[in-house]
């Protein structure tokens, strides 16, 4: 018997139509999108599905790219398939959360239109992020500690890929050093700001408070933090954890290899793109990884699911 992770992938995988024929095709999901805007004042359904300038800006791409997930992860409950552990990279944690019943699908959908408010109004002039591509991780902690101003560590993708984050000049500096040092590629990611550094600190802070007036349920199926790379089961834990999220590193590589070692061996990736996908391979080739995107997507993997 398969141990299944569901895991999610964050802000950057969106596009124009993702979730679309999931909407039009089953009713669970349609009910999604429904109570995600009816939630949060939104036309979500519109916002993903027609072309519009909203759905690559922070606070728009986050309330759309959950919603898109979670309406995914329903059809594909609906269909009996049902995980041992969830877990999700940056935003994708709260459909990880949505997936433990952690939150309700109200409050889940609150907090993240919030924390989308919260990070794009928070970013500050100047920051920057960059993927670090063929040098391990040890190597890169240390010259992020040699350079002036702030950079760190914004995600532990997979071997041979991390990503580095914090004020702009010291990012590129980093670069300068990490070529120096053996790294095969740096390159400047086109976004909105320093994500996952101690600039968004204050983002932080307010999604804290936030979080103070929302409900944290009883755990049905455990989750793996971004920022411990663990299992968390304790309600009590959510939301210092939630709050230190927005400003820690993501530890996806290492949230992956607990989940292996805890027993799991088959991961499916749920919602836009095959990012998620990509790094698993990276990091393990010996355990089964699907992916569901597309409608398309749903039968084919349910089929093979069942088929084991």
């Amino acid at each position: 018997m398969s141990k299944i992770a569901f895991i999610f992938p964050g802000q950057g995988a969106q596009y124009i139509g993702m979730g679309k024929d999931f909407y039009e095709n089953e009713k669970v999901s349609k009910e999604v999108y429904d109570l995600a805007g009816k939630t949060v004042g939104i036309d979500i359904a519109k916002l993903c599905f027609e072309e519009n300038k909203h759905l690559d800006i922070t606070e728009y791409t986050q309330i759309a790219m959950l919603t898109t997930e979670v309406a995914i992860l329903k059809a594909l409950e609906s269909k009996g398939i049902h995980s041992d552990v969830n877990a999700g990279l940056s935003l994708g944690e709260y459909a990880a959360l949505a997936a433990s019943q952690v939150l309700s699908y109200e409050d889940v959908f609150r907090v993240v239109r919030k924390r989308g408010i919260f990070m794009q109004e928070a970013v500050p002039v100047g920051g920057a992020m960059s993927a670090v591509l063929g040098l391990e991780a040890e190597k890169i902690e240390e010259i992020c500690k040699q350079v002036n101003g702030i950079v760190s560590i914004a995600n532990y993708n997979c071997p041979g890929q991390i990503v580095i984050t914090g004020e702009e000049n010291a990012v590129k500096d980093a670069n300068d050093k990490l070529k120096e040092a053996g790294a095969k590629r740096t390159i400047l990611l086109n976004v909105s700001g320093p994500f996952h550094s101690a600039m968004l600190k204050e983002a932080g802070e307010q999604l804290g408070e936030v979080l103070k007036d929302i409900h944290i349920l009883d755990f049905k199926t455990p989750y793996v933090s971004n920022v411990t790379a663990e299992y968390v089961t304790q309600k009590e834990e959510v939301k210092e954890l939630l709050k230190k999220q927005v400003s820690s590193s993501v530890c996806w590589q290492q949230s992956i290899e607990k989940m292996i070692k805890e027993g799991i061996d088959t991961f499916i990736e749920i919602g836009p793109g095959k990012t998620l996908t990509g790094f698993l391979r990276k990091i393990n080739r010996n355990v089964k990884v699907y992916n569901i995107d597309k409608y398309e997507d749903l039968d084919h993997v349910v089929e093979l699911l069942k088929a084991e």
